[in-house]
This record gives structure tokens, C-alpha cells and sequence, in this order.
């Protein structure tokens, strides 16, 4: 076990020390359903998308799956919307169930809402097109997850997941015309290990694996992720403390850019209210990013708000809000 937690700690340190050196290598427009790669929850959100070793409730399925298994309660749901750019709303919902000595499960959903986009058709009048009405456009999917505690280490979990989105109709030159859209199932899987040392841990996921999806005739790949990263409480320092100032540095490998870093910081007064903040590296627009959130029990039920702010450079803004609840 020693000789693991030295290996995956030098993969992980030379993956960050090599990264500057590849910064100029985007692989741009290699990968469709770019849905899948935006932060749905507003906590991780606002830690600069460093959550890969820091869910442990129903929204670690978005980020590793893994996470699944350090649920402390029976339940835990949450929901989540995201105010994307050029009126772009991303919905997630997502219910998880502690079944102790089993596992977890957990079922997640994303629902993307393009709003209204007006469809056009060439014509030979003064405008040089007609209208045709509105286009039928959207992108969803829905995701089995489960995970375990192999030992009080080592934690793994994984997740199946339906994709599809549609992209309206095409007229061709006979004038006929065809749907676009796709659907196909995609995987996701994770680790979370505990070296003994603290709270610091250390893991690995893979999100968006699948096959080559294609509209008409030409295929692409879903934005298949590989992430490596560490976290821990340096409150652990001081000995015994009621808060929790939890430092997550995630390192992420994407099929469709260059690789990228993600920091994040969440101060936790008496599990109560958190301030949390976090920065992007290696992204053409995001970069700082922060957020605030209050838990709150009521007849021992446990109740989450949170918002995230995210810079987005010339495009101003995105704003993310969450809400659950567990028992």
C-alpha cells in the first residue's frame, strides 16, 4: 500500500510539473455535448471545480462517483441550476441512499434548457430567408451511480449514464428533412484513498467514456475527462477544531484541450456557513471563482443553500444556486 500511495503521488506531481510545457496544445472542437463538462453544483463550483475528492453526497456523482461512499447519512438529495451564457440554463437533480455495509447508490439528471432559438429558411423575398418557427432544441441525461468502501482507505465508485441532446431539423436539397439527434451511454468511474496520513487524501477519475456518437456523417467523441488530484483539512495542524478549511488541487487531462488545473479553498464554521473560493488555470475566459453556503438542521434533517459566482471574462458572469437537504 506504501508503494501505491508513492506511485499515484508521483503521477500526480509530475502530471502538474509537465503541464505549462503542453499549455500551447488545444485540441480544440474535438468533442460534442459540451454540457457535460460544466460545474452543475454551485459548492464545487465556487472552488474552481477542484471537487474531485471533496463530494460526499449526491452531487459527487457529477465529479467522482467514488464520493458516494463517504456519505455520513442515510440520504441526501440535491438540485441545482446553473445560468449559463446567451440565456443558457443547465438544471441537476440528483437523490443518493447510504445502504452501510452495501454501498451507495444514486441517480442523477441533467436537463439543458437553450431556450428559445427561431428557425430560418433561405428564401428569394427582401430579407433573403423566412421564418419557420421556433427549433426544438435541448440536451439531457441520467445516471446510475454506486460506490463502496473496499477498506477504511480505499474507496471506488462508478456511473452509467444515458446521453442525448437534439439539435432541431435539417432540410436537404430534396427537400426532405431529418433529425438531428443523438443518444448513446456513457461511464464514468473514480477512487478516493486515504493514506492514513490526517485527513489528506488523494484520487482519480474518469468521466465520459463511450463510444462515437455521430449526427449524419460525421462522428464525435463526448469530452472524456481524466482527473487526478488531492485534498485535505489543514485545520488538522492545529489538533482538535470544530471548523474545517478543506484546500482541493485537482490536475485534468480533457480529450478537447490542453491540460488544466483547478484550485479551490471552502472555510466551514461550525458545519453551519462556508466561504469558499477557487481559480481556474489554463481556460480562455474562466478563471476566479466564489461562493458562499448555509446548512441548517431541523428535526435532524440537514438543509444546503448554496451560490457560486464565476468570472467569465468578456462574457461577464455565471451564476449557480443549489439547494438539498439529508437525513
Amino acid at each position: 500500500m506504501k508503494k501505491l500511495t508513492l506511485t499515484l503521488a508521483v503521477v500526480f506531481l509530475t502530471t502538474v510539473s509537465i503541464m505549462p510545457a503542453h499549455s500551447t496544445m488545444k485540441k480544440l472542437a474535438q468533442t460534442g455535448l459540451q454540457f457535460l463538462k460544466v460545474d452543475m453544483s454551485a459548492r464545487a463550483a465556487a472552488m474552481g471545480g477542484a471537487y474531485l475528492l471533496v463530494g460526499k453526497g449526491a452531487n459527487a456523482m457529477l465529479y467522482n462517483p467514488a464520493g458516494l461512499a463517504k456519505m455520513t447519512t442515510s440520504f441526501d438529495f440535491f438540485a441545482s441550476q446553473t445560468q449559463w451564457l446567451g440565456d443558457i440554463k443547465y438544471n441537476a437533480v440528483g437523490l443518493a441512499k447510504n445502504m452501510q455495509n452495501w454501498g451507495s447508490v444514486g441517480i442523477s439528471a441533467i436537463y439543458c434548457d437553450y431556450g428559445t432559438i427561431e428557425g430560418t429558411q433561405v428564401s428569394s423575398n427582401a430579407q433573403g430567408y423566412i421564418e419557420t418557427g421556433n427549433v426544438d432544441v435541448g440536451a439531457f441525461t441520467v445516471g446510475l451511480s454506486y460506490a463502496k468502501e473496499l477498506t477504511n482507505k480505499f474507496s471506488v465508485g462508478g456511473q452509467v449514464k444515458w446521453v442525448s441532446q437534439h439539435l432541431g431539423e435539417s432540410m436537404l436539397n430534396d427537400s426532405s428533412t431529418v433529425k438531428n439527434r443523438v443518444s448513446g451511454v456513457a461511464y464514468d468511474f473514480g477512487t478516493i484513498f486515504y493514506p492514513g496520513f490526517k485527513s489528506f487524501r488523494f484520487g482519480m477519475s474518469i468521466r465520459n467514456f463511450s463510444s462515437e456518437l455521430k449526427y449524419q456523417q460525421e462522428g464525435f467523441q463526448l469530452p472524456l475527462t481524466f482527473s487526478i488530484g488531492i485534498a485535505m483539512d489543514v485545520l488538522d495542524f492545529l489538533g482538535e477544531h470544530n471548523d474545517a478549511l478543506t484546500i482541493a488541487i485537482d490536475a485534468l487531462h480533457p480529450r478537447d484541450y490542453s491540460e488544466r488545473l483547478h484550485f479551490g479553498a471552502e472555510y466551514l464554521f461550525r458545519n453551519m456557513f462556508a466561504l469558499r473560493a477557487g481559480y481556474k488555470m489554463n481556460y480562455d475566459e474562466e478563471n476566479l471563482t466564489l461562493g458562499i453556503g448555509f446548512n441548517y438542521k431541523v428535526g435532524g434533517v440537514s438543509l444546503k443553500i448554496d451560490y457560486a459566482y464565476a468570472s467569465f471574462g468578456v462574457f461577464s458572469s455565471v451564476n449557480r444556486f443549489s439547494v438539498g437537504f439529508a437525513f
